[in-house]
C-alpha cells in the first residue's frame, strides 16, 4: 500500500508538470509546400534557432502537398484546429481571404514590421485584398517567367529586346536563316500541355486583356483579347513547326537553334551544362559562354499595356493563429535564416525583399555564369508581376 502511494504521488507529479508546461507554453503550427525531406529539415533548422532564443515557443513544421491545400484546410476548419501559418501559391489566397480565414491584420503587421518599403511593389500588391485593401498574406518567394534571348544576336543585327509587341515581331522578321539559326523561337502550342497557358496569359496582360470583368462577365471576345490573340498565332510564321511545349523551346534554344525562349527561371542551370534529355542524359550545348550570351526580358509591354508573368508564393497567418507566429513569420524571412531557405532553390526562390538580393546572388555557382545585370533584372521582375486569376476579383 505505502508503494502504491508513493507510485501514484509520482505519477501525479509527472503530470501537473507536463500540465504546467504545457500551460506555459505556445506551439506554433507551420504547414509548408516545400515538403521535400530535405527542404523540410532546413524550415526545421531555422526553426530551432528560434526555438533556442524562445524556449517558451514551439514550432511544428508540416509538410503539405500543394494541390491538397484547399482539403486539408477545410478538414482543419471542420475539426476547430487551423494551423497557425501556411506557405501557399498566392492563387489560394484570394480565396482562404473571401472566407475570412487569413488574419489580414496580422500579415499587415508582418509586413510594416519588416519594413514595408523593403517589399517589392509587385508582391504586395498581388496579396492585397481588394475588398479591405489589407495585406492577406506576407510575401515569401517566387519565380518569374521571361523571354530570354540571345542578346549577342539582338545587338549584332541592331535588334531591340524583345520587350514591346513591336521589337519581338521585328526578331521573328528578321533572326530565321541567320547565324544557324532555324527559328526566331518555339511557340508553346500543344493544347495538352501547361506551357501554351502560362505563355499566353502573358500576351494577353500585356494587352490589358482579361477573361473575367469585375461583375464575373466573360471578356474573352473583346477588343483586346482579340487583339492578343491575333498577335500570338501571328508569332508561328518564325517558329517551329508542330504542337510544342517547354521541352523543344528549351532545346532548340540550348542548341542554337531559335533565339528567343519562355522560360522561368529555372532555366538558369540547364544554359550551363545542358537540360535533360527525355531518353536519358543531357543536351549537349554547342554556344560557347551561353548563359553570357543569354538576356532576360521579364516584361512584355503591349499596345494597351505591360506585365511580368511568374508564381509568387506567400506565407498566411489564419484566423485565430497564436500572436507569436508573426515572430515566426517575420524569422523565416530575417537575415541568415531567409537566405537559408533561398538556397534551397535558388533559381525558383527569387527574394521579394530588396535587401535579400545580394545574398541570393551569392546561393548558386550557377550565378557566376550570369551577368549582374540578368540578375538585378530578375529580381526587378517582380515589379510587374500579374497573374489573369488575382484580376478583376
Amino acid at each position: 500500500m505505502k508503494r502504491s502511494v508513493k507510485y501514484l504521488l509520482a505519477v501525479g507529479l509527472i503530470i501537473l508538470g507536463m500540465v504546467s508546461v504545457y500551460a506555459a507554453g505556445t506551439v506554433i503550427t507551420f504547414w509548408t509546400t516545400d515538403n521535400e525531406d530535405v527542404r523540410v529539415a532546413q524550415y526545421e533548422a531555422v526553426a530551432a534557432r528560434f526555438m533556442a532564443q524562445h524556449p517558451d515557443i514551439e514550432i511544428k513544421i508540416v509538410p503539405v502537398e500543394e494541390a491538397q491545400i484547399s482539403q486539408r484546410i477545410a478538414t482543419a476548419m471542420a475539426a476547430n484546429q487551423l494551423p497557425d501559418i501556411v506557405r501557399m501559391g498566392v492563387e489560394r489566397v484570394a480565396a482562404f481571404a473571401a472566407d475570412g480565414i487569413l488574419d489580414e491584420d496580422a500579415a499587415g503587421a508582418v509586413i510594416n514590421s519588416i519594413g514595408k518599403e523593403d517589399f517589392r511593389a509587385g508582391p504586395l500588391q498581388m496579396v492585397t485584398d481588394p475588398s479591405t485593401g489589407k495585406y492577406a498574406a506576407v510575401p515569401y518567394d517566387g519565380w518569374i517567367q521571361a523571354i530570354w534571348y540571345r542578346a549577342d544576336l539582338f545587338k549584332k543585327y541592331n535588334l531591340t529586346p524583345p520587350v514591346s509587341w513591336a521589337d519581338i515581331n521585328a526578331a521573328v522578321d528578321t533572326l530565321p536563316g541567320k547565324d544557324g539559326l532555324l527559328y526566331a523561337l518555339v511557340l508553346a502550342t500543344d493544347p495538352g500541355q501547361n506551357y501554351p497557358h502560362q505563355v499566353f496569359e502573358q500576351v494577353a496582360m500585356s494587352n490589358n486583356a482579361w477573361p473575367f470583368d469585375k461583375d464575373g462577365n466573360v471578356t474573352m471576345d473583346t477588343p483586346e483579347m482579340i487583339e492578343a490573340l491575333r498577335f500570338y498565332t501571328s508569332l508561328q510564321r518564325g517558329a517551329m513547326p508542330g504542337p510544342q511545349y517547354w521541352r523543344g523551346a528549351r532545346e532548340a534554344y540550348e542548341l542554337g537553334q531559335s533565339a528567343m525562349l519562355f522560360y522561368s527561371t529555372y532555366i538558369m542551370d540547364d544554359l550551363v551544362e545542358g537540360s535533360g534529355l527525355a531518353g536519358g542524359g543531357k543536351v549537349q550545348i554547342p554556344i560557347k559562354d551561353l548563359p553570357f550570351k543569354t538576356g532576360f526580358a521579364p516584361k512584355m509591354v503591349g499596345p494597351n499595356g505591360s506585365a511580368s508573368y511568374g508564381q509568387l508564393v506567400t506565407l498566411g497567418i489564419m484566423k485565430g493563429a497564436d500572436p507569436a507566429a508573426q515572430e515566426v513569420v517575420k524569422w523565416f524571412l530575417t537575415g541568415q535564416n531567409y537566405q537559408d531557405i533561398l538556397a534551397l532553390a535558388p533559381f525558383g526562390k527569387v527574394p521579394v525583399l530588396k535587401s535579400a538580393v545580394d545574398g541570393w546572388k551569392t546561393l548558386s555557382p550557377f550565378f557566376k555564369y550570369y551577368s549582374d545585370e540578368t540578375l538585378n533584372q530578375i529580381a526587378n521582375g517582380y515589379e510587374t508581376m500579374q497573374r489573369l486569376s488575382l484580376i478583376h476579383i
